[in-house]
């Protein structure tokens, strides 16, 4: 069992496991020698189901594609979270039931920017991808390698028209390719932002790179309307779900092209940033001779699914009975994106003809506190392994944040999560946990950052077995310049007392000294620009021994994700920091946690991030 002593031992004993001599690595080795685990540690929900992906990460914005990538029958699922970054997912099917392996974030290391299309555009039997590039133009990868195992060569960084001209597709606009008139050419449809359809064809390659001839920039005299006011604009309609809202001109849009009604044509499948649900745009006319001069209607039609709005569609026989079910990632529109930051990945399960039903919100099961998560590490029952706390954002179904405790119902060994119980404090938003004995008693207190600039102090009144937080100062310290706080606690002078530092929105970092005992905390500000850093924003620092030299390094989490490092070099009683590179991959807002979650002597992390989950990244030794 750990037993926490003196306060000016290391950070690491009092947020995470220390680690033997024998394993010291310097500098920022540690954070090289990380591996993503998404089911290494199981974590169970408040009433003991496990979660199939728990370190999946959270989803904020999925934006999903079903596409046969390796030829085995069966579809595998591509989601894209961020910019320039493609999570496969292999379909891995155990006694009948699907199930999805993760494989990487970073499939194949395509750079493809905010959004990308799999279609086999030159015709050789495997899939090639269409990408965003720069300023709204449209990269091909072209796959050089087989239907079962594929490699991307970047075939044009643009693609043009017959005229020579680069094609545009309007940015956050995620366009899509079929053959809409069955004449064996490949149609280009591009979404505008006034809600009009462009339509190109591709006629031929010139020099292996693919030409497109235009078509229309009114594709059926199709314009979606929906969302904001516009003055002179059309009239109010009501909107199951969203209430009354007066369509507008405008809006980021994305589409599928799919036989949804079985007539051996191609009808459109339409989400837009202000529709809060799909819109289907039925092709009344035949294969050769499309038409879509009909009304669009909410879709499924016997019950619309309603979100926050800009809902991605793609198409596929999840169940293998035959018919298409989808799944619709939703990338957060007008209509309030808070109630789907979690419930953001739908399953629509085709159970009769035309008719289909809503299977699940999350199709992905991974653990998901909705947005913004700031996790901490610490041994809260005394029994020897560590557990987890962490903050979000704000509630997907209510109005304020939510701080939850997650113990560790395996072993230091073998530990197992279970989601226990989200702890009565102030209400607020943005809460970011450190933890730390700052009164002497020998249990773990709390220090809570929120959106605010000042950092609330909870003293632990339970006892080491069973913690139990009593609010003891509503402005425990106040940040000059900032909001947005995230502490981290740590004995930088040696004197035997914790002492703190802060990051916050600006992205610096403050340092407070304390000037009181180990049992009276008394904060004095030393600086509100540690180190002078200006980098970025959303700073969220933790103390950590890196390299197990008996002195407190530093991690920070950044709002662009990857960390930044500062080596310890002065002493135990003289802090001074270097500041290393580091090459970590992390999310968006990441919020690292430090601790020796196996006890095999090396550092792993859990990493908090924007999409709400948190990710485990597992230290591999030498």
């Amino acid at each position: 069992m750990r037993v926490v002593r003196a306060l000016a031992v290391s950070l690491l004993a009092l947020e995470c496991a220390p680690l033997p001599a024998a394993t010291q690595e310097a500098g920022t080795a540690a954070l090289s020698r990380l591996e993503r685990r998404i089911a290494a540690i199981p974590i169970a929900d408040s009433t003991g189901r496990p979660y199939a992906l728990p370190f999946l990460g959270g989803l904020e914005r999925p934006r999903p594609q079903l596409v046969d990538i390796d030829a085995d029958g069966d579809l595998d699922l591509f989601i894209q979270e961020f910019t320039n970054r493609l999570t496969f997912f292999e379909r891995t099917d155990s006694a009948g039931t699907p199930r999805w392996t993760w494989r990487t974030d970073t499939w194949e290391g395509l750079a493809i920017g905010d959004w990308s299309r799999f279609i086999d555009l030159d015709g050789d039997g495997d899939q090639d991808v269409l990408a965003e590039s720069i300023y709204s133009f449209i990269r091909w990868y072209r796959n050089d390698g087989t239907a079962q195992k594929a490699r991307f060569t970047l075939a044009a960084d643009t693609l043009y028209d017959v005229g020579g001209e680069p094609i545009f597709a309007d940015r956050q606009n995620i366009p899509q390719l079929a053959d809409l008139d069955c004449n064996g050419r490949i149609d280009l449809m591009l979404g505008r932002v006034d809600g009009t359809i462009t339509r190109f064809e591709l006629r031929d390659f010139e020099r292996n790179v693919p030409r497109f001839g235009f078509l229309t920039d009114r594709f059926e005299g199709i314009q979606i309307l929906g969302g904001d006011a516009t003055p002179g604009g059309p009239p109010p309609m009501a909107i199951p779900g969203a209430g009354t809202v007066t369509p507008s001109l405008h809006g980021a849009n994305t589409m599928a092209l799919v036989d949804l009604d079985r007539d051996a044509d191609l009808d459109i499948l339409w989400g837009d940033f202000f529709e809060p649900g799909l819109l289907w745009i039925r092709n009344d006319g035949g294969c050769t001779t499309p038409s879509m001069r009909e009304r669009p209607i909410p879709f499924p039609t016997a019950d619309p699914i309603r979100t926050s709005g800009y809902n991605a569609p793609t198409p596929g026989d999840l169940d293998g009975d035959g018919d298409l079910d989808f799944l619709v990632g939703v990338l957060g529109g007008a209509y309030n994106p808070t109630r789907t930051s979690r419930d953001n990945l739908f399953h629509l399960e085709q159970v009769s003809p035309r008719t289909y039903e809503v299977r699940t919100t999350r199709y992905l099961d991974g653990l998901d506190l909705g947005s913004e998560s700031s996790p901490v590490l610490f041994d809260l029952d005394a029994d020897g392994d560590l557990d987890m706390l962490v903050g979000n954002k704000i509630e997907p179904e209510g109005e304020l944040a939510g701080l939850y405790l997650l113990e560790n119902v395996g072993s230091a060994k073998a530990p197992a999560y279970r989601l226990r119980t989200r702890l009565p404090v102030a209400p607020g938003y943005h809460y970011a946990p450190a933890l730390g004995d700052l009164d002497g008693d020998g249990d773990a207190d709390l220090v809570l950052g929120t959106w605010r600039d000042a950092l609330l102090y909870y003293r632990n009144d339970g006892s080491r077995g069973e913690p139990r937080f009593v609010l003891a100062d509503s402005m425990l310290v106040q940040l000059t310049r900032g909001s947005h706080a995230s502490p981290t606690l740590g004995d930088l002078d040696g004197d035997g007392d914790l002492d703190l530092l802060v990051g916050e929105a600006s992205g610096t970092i403050n340092q407070f000294r304390n000037d009181g005992n180990r049992s009276a905390p008394r904060f004095t500000l030393v600086t509100d620009t540690w180190e002078g850093l200006q980098e970025g924003r959303r700073t969220a620092p933790r103390l950590v021994d890196l390299d197990a030299d008996k002195d407190l390094d530093l991690v920070i989490g950044t709002e662009a994700g990857p960390p930044l490092v500062f080596r310890s070099t002065g002493s135990r009683t003289g802090a001074a920091f270097t500041r290393e590179r580091a090459s970590a991959v992390w999310p968006a807002l990441s919020v690292p946690a430090f601790g020796d979650l196996d006890a095999d002597g090396d550092l792993d992390v859990i990493v908090g991030n924007a999409a709400g989950g948190w990710m485990h990244f597992e230290g591999v030794g030498p």
